[in-house]
């Protein structure tokens, strides 16, 4: 008797091993708490008008259902996993090697890559026309009321209150710093423009149209961000630690604030800035990131 309650025991556990149990979409806002991938730390947060560039690669389809915020994973949809938006987001993703943009949906977390901004799905990948190496750089825009209405859509965020209008941007004005002895190159200013007050946007659906639009490409060269600090003294530092890779020290102004970004580059292609961001990596500094500029 003991023998089959054994045997029947070992058959259930198989079974429920051998098959997982259906996965029912349920779409919710998710921010989700700071978590380590590949030995870096990511930090989630609400990022309704964020505008970054990096390096872009295209999603393995997961061995789950959904997606981190609870629907369901589409390689043909236009999505994207992204390691710290509020999820989901509404963004424009441009292929600044083509000059191809279309809008897509942030509804998961990834890629888990600490030297890739995103990984997007496969359709995504083919309208932006990606290259036969699957790694773009891109230009990634989250669209501030179209984000919200996708979030108020869901219920909203718990932890949060949305603000309607974002805050204008000031100039910013950028030098490269000398090394000892060395002379400074003239300040230049940058044009941040501001954002217009959020208007309220009907709720984007789950699936995205296929719109493709095209703006002239700008591929831009390949930097690595080693950090930005509030004192020289912490920038020098860092750019010492990290004196293999021959970082710069740019100075950074926004209205009274000023800051001091440590950079290693340009890189031409992204085998070189892979193998400089691993070598970086090797040497502890597990924070740095890609852009393109």
């Amino acid at each position: 008797m003991k023998r089959l309650a054994a045997a029947l025991l070992a058959l259930a556990a198989s079974g429920c091993g051998g098959h997982r149990a259906a996965q029912s979409p349920h779409p919710h806002y998710e921010l989700g708490a700071a978590y380590e991938a590949e030995g870096s730390w990511f930090y989630p947060r609400a990022q309704y008008a964020a505008d970054e560039t990096g390096l872009a690669m295209i999603a393995v389809a997961p061995d789950r259902a959904l997606t981190a915020d609870g629907e369901p994973f589409d390689d043909d949809a236009l999505a994207a996993a992204h390691p710290t938006s509020q999820l989901p987001a509404i963004a424009r993703l441009t292929n600044l090697e083509t000059g191809r943009q279309v809008v897509v949906r942030i509804n998961d977390r990834g890629p888990g890559r600490p030297d890739r901004l995103l990984a997007v799905t496969r359709r995504t990948a083919e309208l932006l026309r990606f290259p036969a190496s699957g790694v773009a750089r891109i230009r990634l825009q989250v669209l501030p009321a179209e984000s919200r209405a996708a979030v108020e859509a869901l219920g909203g965020a718990p932890e949060e209150r949305i603000a309607i209008a974002a805050a204008p941007r000031e100039a910013v004005q950028a030098a490269d710093l000398p090394a000892p002895g060395g002379r400074a190159a003239p300040a230049r200013s940058v044009r941040v423009p501001a954002n217009r007050a959020g208007e309220a946007a009907a709720p984007p659906p789950l699936r995205l149209p296929e719109t493709v639009t095209e703006v002239a490409p700008s591929p831009g060269m390949l930097w690595i961000d080693l950090g930005t600090f509030g004192q020289f003294e912490f920038a020098h530092r860092r750019a010492a630690r990290a004196a293999f890779a021959a970082p710069a020290i740019r100075r950074e102004r926004r209205g009274h604030d000023e800051r001091f970004r440590v950079q290693a580059g340009p890189f031409a292609t992204v085998a070189a800035a892979d193998a400089a961001f691993a070598q970086l990596r090797r040497s502890g500094i597990t924070d740095a990131r890609i852009v393109v500029e």
